[in-house]
């Protein structure tokens, strides 16, 4: 008997030792995430032109003491909103110290297509809109120690797409644009005025974009502008967005996501980051 109350003895205490050691091993790996996600910082940020206020998010690593490039985000017609956040976040775990910016000012969204429409118009009537409010977003970014002033570029989704291309073709300060299934039309293309390098991420099936390819590309190429365009099959307007298909259907809008389209353009994306900054 004194054997067997020896052995239970040995067992429990090995089983709470197990345990401890577990719990103490689990505890330490969720810190040590924690810690990870504790280095993303988050600020909410302002900025004036012309009298008007526009609300901006910055994201960064904070453990990084470095310079590293900034990436300005530029969101779909809806306006600023937790997609085009997100993507800043995403840029920051890359490396990158990222900032979504405001085009419509005082942070205003349209819930709906009509009151979205209402917001993007005047940067379709005027597309010279495109630069003014991207370089205040700029200068906003480079307030910050942490930028490389040398190596920004910018990104934008739907109408966002719209604005870096016709900010560059308007002149912009910036390394390099990517447009995720953006407009193409705007501004004429001048070649004097193009400092960027140019990535287009264009879905196949986009019938709201499809329409301006070919003049677009035809426009390009008779100025002597270099630029990357690639397209992904079956992929419909507003493909990288996952609420794209809710919202297809709640406004009856041919948009959908596509996860495959969604991923391969953003490694496109990254790899095109990879190529046009200086290190």
């Amino acid at each position: 008997m004194n054997f067997k109350l020896i052995l239970m003895s040995i067992l429990t205490s090995s089983v709470a030792a197990m345990s401890c050691n577990n719990q103490s091993n689990n505890t330490e790996t969720k810190m040590q995430k924690d810690s990870s996600v504790a280095a993303i910082k988050e600020e909410a940020v302002s900025y004036t032109l012309d009298g008007k206020t526009y609300k901006g998010y910055v994201v960064y690593d904070s453990s990084n003491k470095n310079k590293r490039p900034g990436v300005l985000v530029v969101h779909e017609w809806w306006g600023l909103n937790d997609y085009s956040r997100g993507r800043a976040r995403q840029l920051a775990e890359l490396g990158y110290i990222a900032m979504a910016t405001d085009m419509f000012g005082e942070g205003k969204t349209g819930p709906d297509p009509k009151a979205a429409q209402d917001l993007a118009t005047p940067f379709y009537n005027d597309p010279s809109l495109s630069k003014t409010r991207l370089d205040a977003a700029l200068n906003k970014l480079k307030e910050y120690p942490q930028v490389d002033a040398a190596n920004i570029a910018a990104i934008g989704y739907c109408f966002g797409g719209y604005i870096v291309l016709n900010a560059v073709k308007l002149g912009a300060d910036l390394k390099g644009i990517v447009s995720f299934h953006g407009g193409l039309g705007g501004a004429p293309v001048k070649k004097e005025l193009i400092k960027s390098q140019i990535l287009v991420c264009h879905g196949e099936a986009d019938e709201f974009v499809n329409k301006e390819v070919a003049p677009f590309k035809k426009s390009m190429d008779s100025a002597g502008v270099a630029y990357t365009f690639k397209s992904y099959p079956n992929a419909t307007h507003a493909f990288t967005n996952p609420n794209a298909t809710e919202n297809g259907k709640k406004f009856n809008m041919p948009i959908e996501y596509n996860a495959a389209a969604d991923k391969a353009s953003w490694n496109d994306m990254k790899d095109f980051f990879n190529k046009i900054f200086t290190k």
